[in-house]
């Protein structure tokens, strides 16, 4: 109970910063029912004066609520579906800038996790040059067999985790409440939401896993003649800590160093498109943060990425999909896109391909009206988006992501190239694709596939009859004999309700008093 009331106090704190800041201005109240519109009209009387429009106010709540906000709203940039579209838009704004913690702080945590001191794992360490919410960037100089190296050492922030964990909690219980007490909401799954975001801050709270990331990546694209990755050194680096080969390159954003050093800013844009859909379509895995300050252009002009934490998957199926749709709206093949949706099984298969493929045209034929240079790419996929909605096609997180990077990676290209033909530019990567694994070899490679999974459902059936027997027989029992209850189970079940009504009665009062303190010491 105690951990409740912990929870309790720590969301109405988080309640009133956002009521205060004056982001309870974007929610929807003919969307609440009777009881919470009346709640939401009370906490928008202590919005500040002279608050900002839109979903600055909530970037400014997150913010003084902390880093586990931060990254909740950089999450939230990620579903347009729940936050809506202009609130998505202003949310890719959030900055994850923290103050650093200091340098004799990093070289402790070093330490203890590399098991060595400091003066013996790098011959130079720096004061921290970059700090965000979950870890901060050092430089520093290692000797190799080839000489001496400057890499970038990444490190955890002190007190990370338990902070995380800690206002996590906090979120899941208000995501109860909030399934509990407002019944439409449970649509959006505000427990899966809060879920999904524990699973993403505990990958990126592992930095073996952005290691992973960057060793998997850089296999990738080892080939590819104009991208590469920095190389993670497995000595020196742990849960805490790691350890990659130093980017020396001008930012893709600066614009009068690039053009300063005699690069193409042409061939560079069409360069940031191409390796992204490579990496997308060709490869599944793609950089899913790639705003300019995490790519550079290295003194040989290629493109460099840095800062793995948040990568993008994208199955067999959402390649092929993406490939597809990109390629019919080329060809204007509109019929076509919408069957690519049927075969995934994104509609359901009641709607209609010919009133589907309807709804597309309607996107793709006002983008032929218009030059190359005016057309986006993701803009055309976010009202792709919004037109499947009206198909009830269900939220896929991965294509979300995807359509998200897209619109970033787009923004990188044209500042480089505003007059960037987006679709010419995409076409040789989507048609190679297409043409590799849905023409004659990928269909070979496909039936081999297929060949061996029935070979291998053949040579379990023995195990898998036997398997459903027991199935049935315990169905079997449990249809003749029913579900039965023991007296101290039900008497139980009693005791719980009864605590619940009583604790239920509490927690109204303890509502009440801790709004009372809160606006006491605010005020």
């Amino acid at each position: 109970m105690i951990g409740s009331l912990v929870h309790l106090a720590r969301n109405l704190r988080a309640g009133f910063v956002l009521a205060r800041e004056g982001a309870l201005a974007l929610v929807d109240p003919s969307a609440l029912p009777p009881s919470a519109r009346i709640a939401l009209r009370v906490a928008r009387l202590i919005e500040k004066p002279g608050v900002g429009d839109g979903a600055a106010r909530l970037s400014a709540a997150l913010t003084r609520l902390g880093p586990s906000y931060v990254k909740f709203g950089q999450f939230l940039a990620t579903r347009p579906d729940i936050v809506g579209v202009a609130a998505a838009r202003d949310l890719e704004r959030l900055q994850d800038r923290m103050p650093p913690f200091p340098r004799a702080e990093s070289v402790r945590m070093i330490e203890l996790a590399l098991g060595r001191p400091i003066d013996q794992l790098f011959l130079e360490f720096s004061e921290p040059i970059a700090a965000a919410s979950i870890a901060q960037v050092h430089k520093a100089f290692i000797k190799t067999q080839e000489g001496i190296e400057t890499v970038a050492v990444k490190v955890v922030r002190p007190g990370v985790r338990e902070g995380f964990a800690r206002d996590l909690q906090a979120m899941r219980a208000a995501a109860r409440l909030f399934e509990r007490f407002v019944p439409d909401a449970r649509r959006l799954k505000p427990m899966e939401i809060v879920e999904t975001l524990a699973r993403s801050v505990a990958v990126e709270m592992d930095l073996r896993l952005e290691a992973a990331a960057v060793s998997e990546l850089a296999e990738n694209t080892k080939d590819d003649p104009d991208f590469r990755v920095p190389k993670p050194e497995w000595d020196l680096t742990t849960r805490d800590v790691l350890t990659t080969t130093w980017i020396d390159g001008i930012r893709l954003n600066d614009l009068a160093a690039i053009e300063a050093a005699g690069f193409d800013r042409v061939a560079l844009g069409r360069a940031v498109i191409q390796s992204f859909l490579r990496h997308a379509i060709r490869d599944g895995f793609f950089h899913a943060d790639m705003h300019p300050g995490n790519l550079f252009v290295d003194p040989t002009g290629r493109l460099v990425a840095v800062d793995f934490g948040i990568m993008g998957r994208l199955g067999m199926k959402e390649r092929r999909f993406l490939a597809e749709i990109l390629l019919g709206f080329i060809r204007r093949d509109y019929l076509r896109v919408a069957r690519v949706h049927f075969e995934a099984g994104y509609v359901p298969p009641h709607h209609s391909v010919e009133d589907f493929a309807q709804a597309i045209r309607a996107i793709g034929e006002p983008i032929h009206d218009r030059r190359a240079d005016e057309i986006s790419m993701a803009k055309l996929l976010t009202l792709l988006f919004e037109i499947t909605y009206l198909f009830d096609m269900a939220t896929r997180i991965e294509l979300v992501m995807l359509q998200k990077t897209m619109v970033v990676v787009e923004g990188v290209a044209r500042n480089l190239d505003p007059k960037l033909d987006m679709w010419t530019t995409s076409e040789p990567v989507v048609r190679e694709w297409i043409e590799r694994n849905l023409g004659p070899i990928g269909r070979m490679e496909q039936a081999g596939s297929g060949l061996l999974t029935l070979a291998g459902v053949i040579g379990d059936l023995p195990d898998i009859a036997l398997r459903a027997e027991r199935v049935l027989n315990q169905l079997e029992d449990l249809t003749a004999k029913g579900v039965t209850l023991e007296r101290e189970s039900i008497a139980a079940i009693g005791r719980a309700e009864a605590r619940g009504h009583r604790w239920g009665t509490a927690a109204l009062w303890i509502i009440a008093l801790s709004l009372m303190i809160i606006l006491l010491r605010e005020f």
